[in-house]
């Protein structure tokens, strides 16, 4: 008899299989550890604080030490300087005047004017001439002084520093244009043609007496300082001791500018004094007359601006300096 339990499949379990994977091992994840809140908090300190230096570094801390007195100062050796060169200067311009316009010749009005200065000095040094010339350089030399002051203050620089930028030339030329103008309008009608009323001066005269002066202010206050150190560059050791190339560039650059504004100086006269109705005076004719006064009254202007902005510049300028190394 066969056997039917071999054959027989083996009866299915009770529980399901289950099939084994394989083991996931887990992959650790950084987390961000927070820092401490006092580090934080020192640390953005720091970077504040950081950035007010640089701040402060970029913005230059104003200089406003004896201030009032360093304005004191400007005004002091801004009126010493054109006290001392007043009355010399108000002589050369009134015999300038004179001589142009047919009224004296040069040799005569300034014998004249030495006479009176000699005689009666008091009555010179207070007059209305010498006053207005202490006003219109007192005033230009005032403005370069507190163009200068008001710079080193804004810039934090030491009290004697000296600019030579073009604000100081638009400064002083502006106070130096609108004095000497009005300088001359009284001039002009004092020491004009004779016989004759006073006439109002032009627009044209007024435009080259303009010229005239800016061009005498930028040899005066901003040639200087930069001609200066090429100057005692090229001096020697021996002569650096007696003078400084900024000394000599401040007689040297006024003077020799003199032979370009002497021209528009006269020419500016002429005009005044012999206006042109219907043509009546050619161009050519004027220029003839420039011609014939140019050596003469270049001469005298020179010798008139070398007091002016020599001889006064070098003295505003010391006295300044001296006065503004004791307040420093």
């Amino acid at each position: 008899m066969r056997d039917d339990t071999s054959s027989k499949a083996a009866p299915a379990p009770d529980f399901p299989l289950q099939v084994q994977s394989p083991a996931l091992v887990p992959i650790p994840i950084p987390v961000p550890i927070p820092a401490p809140a006092s580090t934080t908090t020192t640390t953005t300190n720091t970077n504040k604080q950081a950035a007010v230096e640089m701040s402060s570094n970029l913005t230059p801390k104003w200089n406003t030490e004896n201030l009032g007195l360093r304005l004191g100062a400007d005004i002091a050796s801004a009126a010493c300087a054109a006290s001392m060169i007043a009355p010399i200067i108000s002589i050369i311009d009134r015999s300038i005047m004179e001589n142009t316009s047919g009224r004296n010749t040069l040799s005569a009005s300034l014998k004249t004017s030495l006479r009176h200065l000699l005689s009666r000095p008091h009555a010179m040094l207070f007059s209305r001439p010498v006053a207005l010339i202490f006003m219109l350089y007192g005033g230009t030399y005032l403005t370069a002084n507190a163009l200068d002051t008001a710079s080193s203050t804004m810039r934090g620089r030491p009290a004697t520093t000296v600019s030579s930028g073009t604000d100081k030339f638009v400064a002083s030329s502006a106070a130096n244009v609108g004095l000497c103008i009005y300088k001359d309008q009284v001039y002009v009608r004092m020491f004009g043609p004779a016989g004759g009323a006073p006439r109002p001066v032009s627009m044209p005269s007024y435009a080259l007496f303009t010229l005239r002066d800016c061009l005498t202010i930028f040899a005066s206050f901003n040639v200087p300082p930069l001609l200066g150190p090429v100057i005692s560059d090229r001096l020697s050791a021996e002569m650096r001791r007696r003078v400084s190339g900024e000394t000599v560039a401040q007689f040297a650059a006024p003077a020799f500018v003199q032979l370009f504004s002497t021209p528009i100086h006269l020419l500016g006269l002429d005009i005044y004094n012999r206006p042109s109705t219907a043509g009546s005076v050619s161009w050519s004719e004027r220029w003839a007359l420039v011609r014939k006064n140019w050596l003469v009254s270049s001469a005298a202007r020179i010798c008139r601006i070398v007091p002016a902005f020599g001889v006064g510049g070098t003295v505003n300028m010391k006295v300044r300096r001296n006065l503004m190394e004791k307040l420093s």
